[in-house]
């Protein structure tokens, strides 16, 4: 027996006092995919133009020289940070890191086929694939506004990027037999005050239509919307609130909104939202993040918000209605360690709920035992939780404690 083994073996006995079954969590961890999203390791170069930067509010600050500089190191680098995380996995992809063979192929012309090759990837490494139309970094976002802009050639253009990409999407969905959530998130906005903030919501309507108007089979691709509070450049308004996706996802029952940790007031607990969508039967996206000064995207550890956060998640046994996303780039580390720390780490939260006394503390709940309720809750916090998420990582062949050496040697 090893040294895990043992600890693990202690570790379960105490969990069993309070009622959990250690080994059933674990089980039921390996059914929860946490998607990785891909542009952690490159700083969101894509493959389109790696050289062009990123506008639309978007940032990477920091110069560890740790990030991939072509498709080889990419792939190489993605592949390391994923073979540090146990369990269950999926990659999210942006259009931008299509494959067009050396050549250029604009937002609007992409196909299925620039993205076979990621699907021969994902199937040789046992991954499932997200994916994400990229409405920022290019000529036809210069003036802040995409799919809610005045101009209906600007318009028209990400009009159309976005039927590609729900194309794109549900290709990928089909070929790996799983669901392929394809997440919108729009710049658009104004820096100063604004007059005529419906007009621009009223646009954002009309485009949101033309672009869902194609039925896909919700089994290999589900359409999420991603709201922001603001942006770099565009502090004044933003068109695509949490209250208009929310809206918008209420009344059409081809899409769901996506709910990014940074995208809120700093005081807003996406933890207290989750039900909110899950009493109406709705499905969820989340964006994980850790939004040190907003929405500043630094790297996600196993803090309070996120353990909240997967809590909730736990205690209504909706994995199924809640999808899980890392979103975050954080260019002052190494950008494996970074992206590997942030999966591990709501894996981490998730175990960690799994093995809460949920059915107990429901019961104390409804019975009024409000002090029995806190006492567990507490109580939990104090066994041996890393003894058994040792014990997760070791039966999965993915190293425990040490995994930080085996990525920077």
């Amino acid at each position: 027996m090893s040294k895990t083994e043992r600890g693990y073996e202690i570790a379960k006995e105490m969990y069993a006092q309070i009622g959990v079954d250690t080994d059933l969590a674990m089980e039921e961890l390996d059914k929860i995919p946490v998607s990785m999203h891909c542009w952690q390791i490159d700083d969101l170069s894509g493959f389109e133009n790696p050289d062009k930067g990123l506008t639309g509010g978007i940032q990477a600050t920091g110069n560890d020289p740790s990030r991939a500089r072509n498709k080889k190191e990419f792939y190489t680098n993605l592949e390391k940070a994923l073979s540090m995380v146990p369990g269950k996995k999926k990659v999210a992809l942006h259009a931008i890191y299509l494959d067009n063979s050396g050549g250029f192929t604009d937002r609007n012309q992409i196909r299925p086929d620039h993205f076979s090759s990621w699907v021969d990837w994902a199937k040789e490494h046992k991954v499932g694939l997200d994916f994400n139309p990229t409405y920022f970094s290019h000529k036809m976002a210069d003036m802040d506004f995409t799919l809610s802009s005045y101009d209906p050639h600007i318009r028209d253009f990400w009009i159309e990027h976005g039927k590609k990409c729900r194309q794109v999407s549900a290709y990928i969905g089909e070929q790996l037999g799983e669901t392929c959530i394809d997440n919108h998130w729009i710049p658009d906005g104004y820096k100063d005050i604004t007059i005529d903030k419906q007009a621009h919501r009223e646009l954002l309507i009309d485009s949101m239509d033309q672009v869902m108007a194609e039925p896909y089979d919700k089994k290999f691709t589900i359409d999420s919307w991603e709201s922001k509070l603001f942006g770099l450049g565009l502090e004044s308004y933003t068109v695509g609130s949490h209250e208009f996706y929310t809206n918008y996802a209420m009344t059409h029952d081809n899409c769901i909104v996506c709910m990014d940790m940074g995208h809120f007031h700093p005081t807003e607990q996406i933890a207290d939202k989750l039900t909110a969508y899950l009493a109406f039967g709705k499905e969820v996206m989340l964006h994980v993040s850790r939004p040190v000064r907003w929405d500043s995207d630094h790297v996600v550890i196993f803090s309070d918000e996120v353990k909240d956060v997967m809590a909730e998640v736990c205690r209504q046994r909706a994995f199924d209605k809640v999808h899980i996303g890392t979103d975050y780039f954080d260019a002052s580390i190494n950008r494996i360690v970074a992206q590997a720390l942030g999966a591990r780490s709501i894996k981490q939260a998730l175990l960690f709920a799994l093995l809460e006394p949920s059915d107990r503390l429901k019961e104390y709940e409804r019975q009024g035992d409000y002090t029995r309720r806190l006492a567990y809750s507490e109580i939990q916090k104090a066994l041996p939780f890393g003894l058994v998420w040792d014990r997760y990582c070791e039966i999965h062949d993915v190293p425990g404690m040490d995994w930080v050496e085996h990525v920077l040697g």
